[in-house]
């Protein structure tokens, strides 16, 4: 029975999903996910507010835009860790893991004025980081529900095992 409000999704796919959220790579994707939240976290309330207090004013304003778009990335990545989560210990289908309000969100955009070279280094690696996380998270994403939407039918054989599953009953 179909969920309210669940998208129609192709049997294979809700396999793929299934299949990723068991996977070793979710697991270390999910690992570094949560450990990069914690430490931004402790980094943002610690080290890096006395940081910021040491920076011209240009560079202090650079340092709050770029810690906000820090934090909404790594936001982001953790709500699309979290769905994938749901999917693995089954309080969510897969079927509705393909909900549009899933997906990861388009990143916002550098802004080329901020005063990088004057930021603290403590800021500048997660931003790396989290940019890096952020690229491949997307990139799953893009591959399990994006693309998948966009493939008209499954690949022939499973769509012939389908036909023949349909002509013997299932048997």
């Amino acid at each position: 029975m179909k969920e309210f409000g669940a998208p129609v999704s192709a049997p294979w796919r809700a396999g793929v999903i299934s299949d990723f959220a068991r996977s070793e790579l979710f697991d270390r994707t999910f690992q570094e996910g949560m450990d990069l939240v914690e430490e931004t976290a402790a980094y943002l309330d610690g080290s890096g507010r006395q940081d910021s207090k040491l920076l011209s004013r240009n560079a202090a304003l650079a340092y709050a835009s770029e810690s906000m778009r820090l934090t909404t990335r790594l936001m982001q990545v953790a709500s699309w860790l979290l769905v994938q989560r749901a999917v693995r210990e089954g309080d969510m289908a897969p079927e509705s893991a393909c909900d549009e309000r899933y997906r990861l969100g388009e990143e916002a955009g550098v802004d080329e004025r901020s005063a990088a070279e004057d930021l603290p280094y403590g800021l500048l690696e997660l931003l790396d980081r989290s940019s890096r996380l952020y690229d491949r998270v997307r990139h799953l994403d893009k591959r399990m529900y994006v693309e998948a939407t966009e493939i008209e039918a499954p690949h022939p054989v499973l769509a012939q095992m389908s036909r023949l599953q349909d002509a013997f009953g299932g048997i």
